[in-house]
Formats: C-alpha cells, sequence, structure tokens
C-alpha cells in the first residue's frame, strides 16, 4: 500500500470519528478544533495503518512529513515559517506560539480537517476589517489578528485599536489575551497579564459580561494548570 493510499485511508477513519470541537470564540459564536482535539486520535489512526509523522522547522518553512512504517515512502506538507513579536515575551515564547499553530495547520491541512471559515463572522458586512490577509495563510485569523489589531506597549501590557468598548476594540483585546496567556510561563505571568490590563477588562466587562467571563474562566484554567508545573 502506498503512501498516499495509506494516508486516504485514515483521512476516511478520521472522518469517521466523532470528534468534539473544544474551542470556542463566543464573541463571533463559532467553535473550532484545538490540537489536542484531534491529534491523539490522527495518532492511533496512523499506529493503524503503518504511518509515522513527522513535524520540523527551519528559518523558511514548516513541515509534516508522513512515513509509510512499512516501505519508507513519504509525503511532506509545508508552510512559511511566520514571527510572533508580543512585547515582554522571551524569544523562545514567541518562537513556541508560532510552531503550536503551525503545527495545528500542518495536520489540518494533512487529514483535510474542515474548520469553520473564522474570517466571515469576525469581520461581516456592517463592520470594519480589522483582520487583513496575512502573508502566511496557515495562522489563524484571530491569533494573527493580534499584529494587526492590537499593539502592546511594556510588558503584558494590551492596547487595541479602534474606539474603546466597540466590537472591533473587544475582539482586539480578547485575540491579544488569549495569544498571551498562551505564551505564559508561571501563573505569576497570567496573574500579571491580568493586573497590567485590568483597566481595559472593567470596560470590556461593563460592554460584554458574558464573554468576560468567559475570558475569566480561562485565565483561571491557565493559572491552575501553570501552578502545577
Amino acid at each position: 500500500m502506498s503512501i498516499y493510499k495509506k494516508l486516504q485511508e485514515a483521512r476516511i477513519m478520521l472522518q469517521n470519528t466523532k470528534l468534539k470541537k473544544s474551542g470556542h470564540n463566543k464573541f463571533a459564536n463559532y467553535y473550532y478544533f484545538e490540537l489536542g482535539d484531534f491529534l491523539p486520535e490522527i495518532q492511533n489512526i496512523c499506529q493503524k495503518v503503518g504511518m509515522c509523522g513527522v513535524v520540523a522547522f527551519n528559518k523558511e518553512d514548516a513541515y509534516l512529513t508522513i512515513y509509510d512504517t512499512d516501505d519508507g515512502s513519504f509525503a511532506t506538507f509545508t508552510s512559511p515559517m511566520s514571527s510572533a513579536a508580543l512585547k515582554g515575551c522571551h524569544d523562545v515564547q514567541n518562537l513556541g506560539a508560532v510552531q503550536t499553530y503551525l503545527r495545528r495547520y500542518l495536520w489540518v491541512n494533512a487529514f483535510e480537517i474542515v474548520e469553520h471559515d473564522a474570517l466571515e463572522p469576525l469581520t461581516g458586512k456592517e463592520t470594519p476589517v480589522i483582520i487583513q490577509a496575512p502573508k502566511v495563510s496557515n495562522i489563524p485569523a484571530p491569533e494573527k489578528a493580534v499584529e494587526k489589531a492590537i499593539k502592546t506597549s511594556k510588558e503584558w501590557h494590551l492596547i487595541p485599536e479602534g474606539e474603546e468598548g466597540s466590537p472591533e476594540w473587544i475582539k482586539g483585546l480578547i485575540a491579544g489575551a488569549n495569544v498571551l496567556l498562551e505564551t505564559a510561563s508561571t501563573s505569576d505571568d497570567v496573574a500579571n497579564i491580568f493586573k497590567n490590563n485590568r483597566s481595559v477588562f472593567d470596560i470590556f466587562k461593563a460592554k460584554d459580561e458574558p464573554a468576560y467571563s468567559e475570558l475569566m474562566s480561562k485565565f483561571s484554567e491557565t493559572k491552575k494548570a501553570l501552578a502545577k508545573e
């Protein structure tokens, strides 16, 4: 069986598996797959059909090479590399954020996983477009939008663009906060993200308390997880 025949068989097996989307953008009201939602199932399927996926990076590109463990043939999926430039974050944290996004989307591409189109509900027809098409199309729009919709100054400070409290401003704040949480390395980092942005979070709460509560739940979960490490 060739690598492509095995890969197609694996895609069908994954397609017939009931995967649950744990990622939820409440503001735009859509769900999405996080890496942990599908990668364990993909690994089980690869074990059954005789494949092994290997992710690698260099300065220019990210690679997912799927090998046939029986005959050594392989298929490679690539994406251009990108960069993150979050102020107050270590270079390794910025690199880790980019690699996490690219790993997710390489597997999504290889296994033809159908995702929700996040761009349309975030832009719509009646609100100004604040998410511009990035050079690396594999970076998810909400996270990549941090480079366009928000700016960072000093350590862990978020300065969303747009009129204070507007939908665009809130979208930028949510996107920025989520990325900072993903790059936090200690529970103290999580506390500082909240402390240094308390004023904008208070405005957010007054404008959209349900979305604010959801974001604060993620703060609590992230802080607890990092405290255990």
